[in-house]
C-alpha cells in the first residue's frame, strides 16, 4: 500500500487543494454532462447539435468548471468580427451561488483578452445573473423585446467594454 507523499500533494493544482473548481477547455467528452446541466437550467435548452457547432468553431472559447471528474458548469463564447458574444453560461443547480459562473467568466475574459468588448443577453427576470454580470463589470445597454421564444420574455443586453 502506497501513501501519498509531499511531492504528490505539491504537484496537485492549487484549485484541487483549495476546493475551488478547476477551469479548462470544454471537450466533446463533456457534452453528456453539459446536456444534463442545460436541461436542468433552462426552459428552452440548447440541443446537442448546437453545442457541437460551438465547440467546432476555431474562433470560439468554451470553458468547463470541474472538481475532480465532475462538471459543475460551462461557458460558451463566440468571436464575431469585433466583439465576443457570451452565448451560454450554466452551472449545475446544486453548485450555484459558489462563484462557479463568476470564475468561468473571469477566466474567459483573461483568455480572450480585453482588446475587444464582450456582449451577452440575459432574461430580465434573472436578477441573480444580472447582479453577477454587473459585479464583473458588465453594464446594461438596452433591451431586446420578446427575445426568448419559450415565453416571450425580454432580454437585457449587457456589455463589458475593452
Amino acid at each position: 500500500m502506497r501513501n501519498g507523499g509531499v511531492s504528490e500533494t505539491l504537484s496537485k493544482q492549487q484549485s484541487e487543494l483549495s476546493g475551488d473548481p478547476a477551469v479548462r477547455r470544454l471537450a466533446y467528452s463533456d457534452l453528456p454532462s453539459v446536456i444534463s446541466i442545460e436541461r436542468r437550467s433552462f426552459p428552452a435548452p440548447w440541443s446537442l447539435a448546437m453545442f457541437v457547432l460551438e465547440l467546432s468553431k476555431p474562433s470560439g472559447i468554451c470553458l468547463a468548471a470541474t472538481t475532480g471528474e465532475q462538471l459543475l458548469g460551462y461557458v460558451v463564447c463566440s468571436r464575431y468580427d469585433r466583439v465576443w458574444h457570451v452565448m451560454n453560461v450554466a452551472v449545475a443547480p446544486e453548485s450555484r451561488r459558489r462563484g462557479v459562473a463568476s470564475g468561468l467568466i473571469e477566466r474567459l475574459v483573461a483568455e480572450a483578452g480585453r482588446e475587444l468588448p464582450f456582449t451577452l443577453e440575459v432574461r430580465v427576470s434573472n436578477r441573480d445573473a444580472i447582479a453577477m454580470y454587473e459585479k464583473l463589470g458588465f453594464r446594461s445597454a438596452g433591451v431586446r423585446p420578446r427575445y426568448y421564444q419559450d415565453n416571450g420574455e425580454d432580454a437585457l443586453i449587457m456589455w463589458l467594454d475593452s
